[in-house]
């Protein structure tokens, strides 16, 4: 995987070659001081939203943060909230009311989709700046775009510069079953997965035939050799009516969820046996369609590992062990502190 094809899946880029086949969506630049605000690792402050005191000790620092402080006998009571953004925030709002008053948010290239849980109604469906900047502040997605957009290219040129936007999409409901994930290669359909492969759809496995053929239509009318890049993978989403709909674009490589399919396979140069379609198409040509099926045992969804402090993850897996010597270090101390008060 190259930067360049990075740089060329970023949302403003193939927005405008595929705007009719896609949701309606508004791109706005986002602020520097928005930006700084998104990756301040300290409390989590949202505009607009109330927020309970906190007891501290004063602090002299500048900040861009407002702070309301009350004296009570030897203690400080701070209320603190989050900075202001009028006019960014009067921008948003108007973007928000014109796809309708309820928006789904992304970033150049992610979704906080590891962030809904933190949403009163767990969804990302959001009605204002304040709803934005939550799903944002709390999702590791977000915050790979900002610090890590080009993890894992194998080039060693230098990173091109990106100017971060907020992308806001007309809030629609979207059926998981009808949410498929493509995979081109040299310009070709090698691949499909169904999107949330944690479920079984009784009509994908009814439906296969026409389900692939539609894909493969749309693919061939509205994609193939359309794009930047001649290596890439699409999201579609298929209605009840049988129309396809592009919903997102991604860089060919390991950044990307390979679903039910494996990278390894994807890039190895052997053709994926499509076994599930027949017709016009011979069977060496159609791409592989897979699915969960009924004796699959359905599985937790991934985003669920989120919820649990990053710091509780790499303890349990073992993945940090510099975080797992700080804690044996702490509890060797926490008993020696205990024998020496016994």
């Amino acid at each position: 995987m190259k930067k360049e094809q990075v740089v060329n899946s970023q949302f403003s880029v193939w927005y405008p070659l595929f705007k009719k086949h896609t949701i309606k969506s508004l791109i706005l630049p986002l602020p520097q001081n928005v930006i700084d605000y998104l990756l301040d690792d300290g409390t989590l402050v949202v505009s607009g939203r109330e927020e309970p005191p906190q007891n501290s000790q004063p602090n002299n620092n500048d900040s861009d943060e407002e702070e309301d402080v009350q004296w009570s006998d030897d203690e400080t009571t701070t209320t603190v909230t989050a900075p202001e953004f009028p006019e960014f925030n009067s921008k948003v709002q108007e973007a928000i009311n014109a796809l309708g008053g309820s928006v789904f948010p992304k970033m150049n290239w992610s979704a906080p989709r590891d962030a809904n849980w933190i949403a009163m109604n767990s969804s990302l469906q959001c009605q204002s700046l304040s709803d934005i900047f939550l799903l944002f502040k709390s999702s590791d997605f977000i915050t790979h775009d900002f610090t890590q957009p080009f993890l894992r290219c194998n080039d060693d040129s230098p990173d091109p510069l990106i100017t971060y936007e907020l992308v806001l999409r007309k809030w629609c409901e979207l059926i998981p079953g009808g949410e498929f994930r493509c995979f081109v290669k040299e310009n070709k359909l090698i691949g499909i997965s169904q999107r949330d492969y944690t479920q079984h759809y009784d009509h994908v496995s009814k439906q296969e035939e026409d389900i692939s053929r539609s894909l493969q239509d749309f693919f061939k009318d509205n994609i193939q050799y359309k794009f930047l890049d001649e290596d890439f993978v699409f999201d579609v989403y298929r209605d009840s009516q049988g129309r396809v709909w592009l919903i997102d674009l991604n860089p060919f490589g390991e950044v990307t969820d390979s679903l039910l399919f494996t990278w390894e396979e994807l890039t190895s140069g052997h053709r994926l046996r499509g076994d599930h379609v027949e017709g016009d198409t011979t069977e060496q040509d159609s791409p592989a369609f897979r699915y969960t099926t009924s004796e699959v045992t359905v599985q937790p969804s991934p985003c669920l590992s989120y919820r649990i402090p990053r710091d509780f993850v790499d303890l349990s897996t073992g993945e940090d062990v510099y975080k797992l010597i700080d804690f044996l270090k702490l509890k060797k101390s926490q008993q020696e502190e205990s024998d020496e008060e016994v």
